[in-house]
């Protein structure tokens, strides 16, 4: 609970902080007030058995190792005898406690029943975090309180606590919540704000915990924060504590009394509060209170205790996945997927950590020159995660761990050269791609035997129908020697020439009757076949002429007409021969 009402009077100090603010910090954990919080959140959604608190601390924790943060766990000890009155009014056993009991001449403290249940979860929580290389220190009572000695020695950047008296036992700054996901945050107080905007340094942290009541004392009846504030502040930090040991919390009682009395009880007052040893005895109390909060029972500083905890110790993988697979039954690969990536991210911010202050220092060190070698093997591709430029990068021998996705920034910080490489290949990547030539639509160039046995299908193709349709055999004839003609008018223009000539000739022979064949190149004959039948001339007049005559077979109408799929054949071939002289 710690002082109440303590966290709305130190509201205006509240901040609220981006999760990467815990990056490369060292931070303690009042392992006792997260596993509450954890345990709150079990019983709402789900019965106990389901370890659903040691999965969320699961979750936090790996969210706090990728960003390289060391976690400390501290437990609480042997409860102060102080505090034993509250601590039974928390477990409803009654607020009745006897003076022996809460006389610390008599009894300095009382063992917790560590075979509780609540117990048994601080266990669990324990072996999690032994597995994943966090360390726990036993406090020797207050668990809050032996965090607050480290970050006031400086032996720590923070500490997690809900509990609001960590500032009476001198911690500086205070995490008292933290937030996962997009957008996660921590909440922040720290003690220069509360000193700087509340005029409260720790004396009046402490003496609003007498006067408000806190785990070690039921306060002033009656009064409430603005008015216990207001008395602080008009006292003073550096001296209200002083008053309280010399007049007790007479000061900031107000008895009901009429204005004629108020002057003459004053007088009374403050002659009793000159060291009436009634007044001293009565006070006692409140000095075990204000004691208690100054000099807490904590390993000191330089014990071997807190040297063990700050050491850096490594990451257990086959513990892990034994602990995930009893508590969670998960199997080896989602324990590894789930916590390898972020112990690769954590080695990454820890190699850029180490150039960065190497750098501070004046010192310049290539990646090839720094002692311990950088994680990332190459870049595999760039990528963006909820709006975040990333990169997908390969690992050097992170627990088998072959690539995981890391900011881009952090990148850049660790590693610049690899980026630059990454830029490198990708340039010559477009570059080979831009010199090599597209392909043509029509694919690429056939050879000329292709072209030949192309050819002689096509041909085979229409000599096979020509043979199915109606007409004699001169027909058919008439028909193929008409396809010749046309691809060989396409490819070459001799043919064209010869057509010239063969026009020239049939001009000539009109009144014969007959049409002059002449050989053709190589001593084939042509026929011309489209041209008009001649006129039949006398038979004397085709004795007299020294010309040789072809009688020429009249078709039919029918037999002249090329059926379609002929034609769609040969337009094919056509086009297929009109696009080789193209290319």
């Amino acid at each position: 609970m710690g002082v109440k009402n303590l966290w709305d009077i130190l509201e205006s100090c509240k901040k609220i902080l981006p999760l990467h603010h815990l990056q490369n910090k060292r931070v303690c954990i009042d392992l006792s007030c997260w596993m509450v919080q954890l345990q709150n959140v079990n019983r709402t959604h789900c019965a106990m058995t389901s370890k659903l608190y040691l999965q969320c601390l699961f979750h936090r924790l790996r969210a706090l190792i990728a960003l390289n943060c060391s976690l400390i766990f501290v437990s609480d000890g042997s409860i102060p005898s102080i505090k034993l009155s509250a601590y039974r009014r928390r477990l409803n056993v009654g607020s009745e406690v006897n003076a022996e009991e809460t006389n610390p001449k008599i009894v300095s403290s009382l063992r917790r029943n560590m075979g509780s249940e609540f117990s048994c979860m601080i266990k669990e929580a324990k072996s999690l975090g032994k597995a994943l290389g966090i360390p726990c220190l036993d406090g020797v009572e207050e668990a809050e309180a032996q965090c607050a000695l480290l970050n006031s020695e400086s032996l720590c950047d923070a500490c997690f606590t809900s509990d609001s008296d960590a500032f009476l036992f001198g911690a500086r700054t205070v995490y008292r919540d933290i937030c996962l996901g997009e957008g996660g945050y921590v909440v922040c107080y720290e003690m220069a704000d509360i000193e700087r905007n509340l005029g409260f340094g720790r004396n009046s942290l402490i003496t609003l915990a007498v006067l408000l009541g806190s785990d070690y004392s039921q306060g002033v009846y009656g009064l409430g924060q603005e008015s216990a504030c207001q008395i602080v502040k008009s006292v003073g930090d550096s001296a209200v504590l002083h008053r309280i040991a010399l007049e007790g919390i007479s000061f900031a009682q107000k008895p009901k009394v009429s204005k004629k009395k108020a002057r003459s009880l004053s007088a009374n007052h403050e002659r009793d509060a000159n060291g009436a040893d009634s007044n001293f005895q009565k006070n006692t109390e409140f000095m075990e209170v204000i004691n208690a909060y100054l000099k807490p029972k904590c390993h000191p500083p330089d014990s071997d205790a807190v040297y063990r905890v700050l050491a850096i110790y490594p990451f257990n993988r086959h513990q892990l996945q034994q602990i995930c697979a009893q508590f969670f039954d998960w199997p080896p690969e989602k324990t590894d997927e789930y916590i390898l990536p972020k112990i690769a991210e954590r080695d990454l911010r820890r190699y850029a950590s180490l150039r960065s202050t190497s750098s501070n220092l004046g010192v310049k060190v290539s990646m090839d020159e720094m002692p311990v070698k950088c994680p990332i093997s190459s870049i595999i591709k760039q990528r963006k995660l909820q709006g975040r430029d990333c990169f997908e990068v390969s690992w050097e021998e992170v627990h088998g761990l072959n690539a995981s996705v890391v900011p881009a920034d952090l990148v850049e910080r660790a590693c610049p050269e690899k980026i630059v490489e990454f830029q490198e290949r990708k340039a010559q990547g477009k570059k080979r791609n831009h010199c090599v030539s597209r392909p043509k639509k029509l694919g690429n160039m056939p050879s000329a035997e292709e072209i030949d046995l192309k050819l002689q299908k096509l041909l085979l193709d229409i000599e096979n129908e020509s043979k199915t349709t109606r007409g004699a055999s001169l027909s058919g004839r008439s028909k193929l020697e008409k396809t010749s003609a046309l691809i060989q008018a396409d490819l070459a223009i001799q043919e064209l020439h010869l057509e010239d000539k063969l026009e020239k000739e049939a001009d000539s022979v009109t009144t014969t009757g007959c049409k002059s064949v002449a050989p053709g190149p190589g001593g084939t004959e042509v026929i011309d076949l489209m041209s008009p039948l001649p006129v039949s001339a006398p038979s004397s007049t085709r004795q007299g002429a020294n010309v040789e005559c072809i009688d020429l077979i009249e078709l039919s109408e029918s037999e002249t007409e090329i059926s379609p799929d002929h034609a769609r054949k040969a337009r094919d071939l056509r086009l297929f021969i009109a696009s080789i002289k193209d290319d």
